[in-house]
C-alpha cells in the first residue's frame, strides 16, 4: 500500500493542470506544475495540499466571482462520488485532489462567506470539506449558521454530513471552534434535524458532534440522550449510545441513567483480589460478587486500574468489563484476569498499585496490589 501522502502526486497535479488549461485557456500549466510540484517528494500530505492550493492561488483568475465560476467548471460532474465509485481523472476533479481546492477556498474566500460556502458544498458532495468550512463558521457565525441549517435538509447525504461534521466543537486535525466549545447550543437544531437522517454515516456524524460537546457540556448531552432515547428506534439508540461513549467511560451518572443503568442501592459488593502481588508480565486476577441485586437491574460493570506514575502517584485507567441485564435478580459473581505486560502506550512503575470496581458508574470495592518489576 502506498503512503497515503502519495495520493498528492506529480500525476494528480499534471491531470488538475490540464482540467484548468482546458476550462480557462489563459491558464499558466507550466508555471502551476513547477510551484506545485517543487520539493515534493520531501514534503508531508498536509504540506503537499498546502503547496498545491498556493500554486493555484497565484495562478488561477484574480477576480473571486471569476474563480468560483473556474473552479466550480473543474469539478466532476458526479454528485457522489463514494456511491459511483468514480475515479480523479481528467473528466473532473474528485476524491483527495479536491482538498487543495476547498484550501484554496478558504485563501481566496473568507471575505466571502456566501459565495465560499456554496462552494464548498459542492466541492464535499465529491471528497469532503469539512476542514475548509470551519474558518467561515468562526468568523462568520451569524451567515454560516444559517446555511448549515440549510444543508441539513440537503438531498445529498455528503451535504447533509458536513452540516454535522463541518460543525464539530473539537473535530480531530481540524481548527477548534472555541465559541461552540464554550456555548454548543447554537449547533443543537442541527443535530436534531439529523438524529434520523437516514444514512448511517451521516448519523455517526451526529453522534461524533455529540461526543465533542459532551467533554466540555457533559450534563446537557445527558439530558438530550435522554430526550431522545424516547420511543427511539434502534438506529436513533445506536447514535446515542455512541454519542454518550465518553460519558459512559467516565461513569457520569446521568448518562448512564438514561440508558437505564440506575444506581444499585440495596446491593452489596465486595472484591476478592487473588494476586495480591504482581510480577511484571503476569496478570491481576479478581473476583466480583454482587449480592442482592434487583430483579431485571441493567449492569454495566467496568475497572480502573490506579497505575503508579513515576512520581509515585497514580492514574486511573478505565476498563469495560460487563454490559448486561440480570433479569432474575439475586447474585452475580465474575472473575477477571488483566495482563500487566510490555504495551507501547504505557511505562510501568514498580509500587502499590490499586485496583476499583464500578458498577453502573458507582465505585463499589477496591483493592490494593504490589507490582514487581524484574
Amino acid at each position: 500500500m502506498e503512503p497515503f501522502k502519495d495520493s498528492i502526486n506529480s500525476d494528480v497535479i499534471e491531470t488538475i493542470g490540464d482540467i484548468f488549461k482546458r476550462i480557462w485557456p489563459s491558464f499558466d500549466r507550466t508555471g502551476f506544475i513547477d510551484k506545485a510540484s517543487a520539493s515534493l517528494t520531501t514534503l508531508e500530505l498536509k504540506e503537499r495540499v498546502m503547496q498545491v492550493a498556493h500554486a493555484l492561488d497565484e495562478t488561477l483568475p484574480a477576480d473571486f466571482a471569476d474563480l468560483s465560476a473556474t473552479l466550480l467548471s473543474s469539478l466532476h460532474p458526479s454528485e457522489d462520488t463514494d456511491r459511483d465509485e468514480i475515479q480523479f481523472g481528467p473528466g473532473g476533479i474528485c476524491n483527495r485532489a479536491i482538498w487543495p481546492l476547498t484550501e484554496l477556498v478558504v485563501i481566496r474566500g473568507l471575505d466571502h462567506p456566501i459565495e465560499a460556502l456554496d462552494l464548498l458544498k459542492e466541492m464535499t458532495k465529491r471528497f469532503t470539506s469539512e476542514f475548509a468550512v470551519r474558518p467561515f463558521l468562526d468568523k462568520w457565525p451569524e451567515v454560516a449558521l444559517p446555511i448549515f441549517h440549510e444543508w441539513a435538509s440537503d438531498p445529498n447525504r455528503h451535504v447533509r454530513r458536513l452540516a454535522s461534521e463541518g460543525s464539530r466543537p473539537r473535530l480531530p486535525w481540524g481548527m477548534r471552534l472555541q465559541s461552540f466549545v464554550n456555548d454548543p447550543t447554537p449547533l443543537l437544531a442541527i443535530l436534531e434535524a439529523l438524529k434520523d437522517d437516514p444514512e448511517e454515516y451521516v448519523r455517526r456524524s451526529v453522534a461524533n458532534n455529540l461526543n465533542d460537546i459532551a467533554k466540555d457540556h457533559p450534563d446537557l448531552v445527558s439530558d438530550l440522550a435522554e430526550r431522545w432515547l424516547k420511543d427511539a428506534s434502534k438506529n436513533r439508540q445506536r447514535l446515542v449510545k455512541h454519542a454518550c461513549r465518553t460519558l459512559i467511560k467516565q461513569g457520569h451518572p446521568a448518562a448512564l441513567s438514561a440508558f437505564g443503568y440506575k444506581p444499585l442501592a440495596s446491593a452489596e459488593a465486595s472484591l476478592t483480589l487473588h494476586t495480591p502481588k504482581v510480577t511484571y508480565g503476569g496478570a491481576i486476577e479478581f473476583t466480583l460478587t454482587l449480592s442482592d441485586v434487583p430483579v431485571g437491574s441493567n449492569l454495566m460493570i467496568d475497572y480502573a486500574v490506579h497505575f503508579v506514575k513515576a512520581n509515585g502517584t497514580r492514574s486511573p485507567k478505565v476498563f469495560k468489563w460487563k454490559d448486561m441485564q440480570l433479569s432474575g435478580g439475586g447474585d452475580l459473581v465474575a472473575t477477571r484476569a488483566h495482563a500487566i505486560k510490555p504495551i507501547t502506550t504505557r511505562k510501568f512503575y514498580p509500587g502499590q498499585h490499586l485496583i476499583e470496581i464500578a458498577v453502573n458508574g458507582q465505585s463499589v470495592a477496591h483493592a490494593e496490589f504490589d507490582l514487581i518489576m524484574p
